[in-house]
């Protein structure tokens, strides 16, 4: 996360089991500490529900406005920023969360975070009909993927139920692209 966010590296990709914490650091202590640690910064966080998306964002908000956060690192939320999944800070940093299929049309990202893109459920759903993920792939290639700000970086987090996942589209096209 720290070659992430000193822009050394330009896409993270970390697949792990349910429950063993990949969405606590990435969707809600990398948000907060990467706006603390440059408040003017950019935040696209997704997961496979808005519902979800829109609870990191709470999480992240109520800790930047914290007192022991603010002492840490000082970034403050805009006096106007009350939304759990739209909120800025006082400098001009953006967070914005969405469920995947959503729109991001006029918003910018010094990094996206795609947080679990398949559900569980999903995945069951993929073993009859696997276009449920090339939805997915087909969101991210023209929807968040092209809201990166000059130098923005990807992180995704997910669990791996399929070779046809958004992993497995990403590596198998980076494959046949020779940009691995």
């Amino acid at each position: 996360f720290e070659r992430v966010a000193r822009g050394e590296l330009k896409r993270l990709i970390i697949n792990m089991p349910p429950r063993h914490t990949k969405s606590e650091f990435a969707s809600f202590l990398l948000p907060a500490w990467f706006l603390g640690k440059f408040p003017h910064k950019k935040i696209i966080q997704t997961a496979h529900t808005a519902e979800l998306a829109v609870g990191f964002g709470r999480k992240v908000r109520n800790l930047v406005s914290s007192d022991p956060y603010q002492k840490v690192f000082g970034t403050k939320l805009s006096s106007d920023s009350k939304a759990a999944g739209r909120w800025n800070t006082d400098v001009g940093g953006d967070y914005f969360a969405i469920g995947v299929g959503g729109a991001v049309t006029g918003k910018g990202a010094d990094i996206l975070i795609i947080d679990d893109p398949h559900s569980e459920q999903e995945a069951a759903m993929a073993a009859s009909n696997p276009d449920v993920y090339d939805k997915v792939y087909e969101w991210y290639t023209s929807g968040p993927r092209q809201r990166l700000q000059p130098g923005g970086a990807i992180v995704i987090v997910m669990t791996r139920w399929s070779k046809r996942d958004l992993t497995g589209q990403i590596l198998k096209d980076a494959l046949a692209n020779d940009s691995l």
